[in-house]
């Protein structure tokens, strides 16, 4: 068999984060890091999966039996997550992995695991791909999700993205902003359960309801912003919205009460990157004398 080679980009979520949940309009943007996924022959009634980092080192190993999956390795979230995938696809498409050819498949990420970028969305729309099922369908049936991190991998564009009945509903921006040279993004050191974000959502959702359309209108605002300070506000009062909603101080209250620009928390609160208007680039000295090391140039995040 001839190999295939596919490679989806990493995202992050500027705004609307959990409440793209529950249908509110949402702004996703791709960046430059990405997975890629090769497939080459491999042996017989065997598909042999292995996974390597950034650095180049592999860092998940397993052999499926074909075509019913099973694993031979120890038992592992991973490897049951990755199985549940496959056989999520073989089900989409009953026609993928049906016979007993052996297949060797490698996936390379070029953004460390701990970034979330999209780790899971990169893989799945990779997958997807290869198995040549519909991404939504796929993520619905294993991970679950809002999609926009899927959408954004199958676009390669900034997004508009909303749930409508249920269904994705993408459209492609162009973002208008002249001031993206201020703006960074910093990495908090740690990653974030986003699962565990979305429990906390769902709960306080209970208690208090939530203003889908405020999101929205700030989120299309946003999209079309030429001012660098109704951009800032705008930050701001997302930022104050979801802290109400989810009843967590934000990160700038609980991390960087005294910086002097704007921080805006991107996916679910707590860890992963944060976008930051700063006003000069000594600003980001700040965040160094933090510890806080990784800090990407707007242009050099987005492709």
């Amino acid at each position: 068999m001839a190999s295939q080679t596919f490679h989806s980009p990493g995202k992050l979520l500027l705004t609307g984060e959990y409440v793209v949940l529950d249908g509110a309009l949402a702004l996703a943007i791709p960046t430059t890091y990405g997975q890629s996924l090769e497939i080459t022959h491999g042996t017989e009634g065997t598909l042999t999966w292995q996974s390597i980092d950034d650095q180049g080192t592999v860092w998940y190993e397993e052999a499926f039996r074909l075509p019913d999956l099973s694993y031979e390795g120890d038992k592992s979230t991973f490897s049951d997550t990755l199985q549940s995938i496959l056989q999520v696809a073989q089900e989409l498409n009953p026609e993928f992995l049906s016979s007993e050819k052996g297949y060797t498949v490698t996936t390379v990420l070029d953004f460390p695991r701990n970034w979330g970028l999209g780790t899971s969305s990169t893989l799945i729309h990779n997958i997807s791909k290869w198995a040549k099922v519909d991404a939504y369908s796929l993520l619905q049936q294993s991970f679950g999700g809002s999609g926009y991190d899927v959408a954004v991998a199958a676009h390669g564009k900034s997004l508009l993205y909303a749930l409508k009945n249920g269904r994705p509903e993408a459209i492609p921006v162009s973002l208008p902003w002249d001031f993206t040279e201020q703006l960074y993004f910093v990495h908090l050191n740690q990653k974030q359960d986003s699962k565990e974000g979305i429990a906390r959502y769902r709960k306080a959702k209970k208690n208090e309801g939530v203003d889908l359309d405020l999101f929205s209108r700030i989120t299309e605002e946003l999209s079309q912003c030429t001012s660098r300070s109704r951009f800032a506000e705008l930050l701001t009062l997302h930022e104050a919205e979801i802290s109400a909603l989810i009843q967590l101080p934000t990160v700038k209250e609980q991390l960087f009460p005294d910086f002097s620009g704007i921080i805006k928390s991107l996916g679910a609160w707590g860890g992963d990157f944060v976008m930051v208007l700063a006003k000069t680039e000594d600003d980001l000295s700040y965040f160094r004398n933090k510890g806080y090391e990784t800090i990407i140039p707007f242009h050099d995040m987005i492709p």
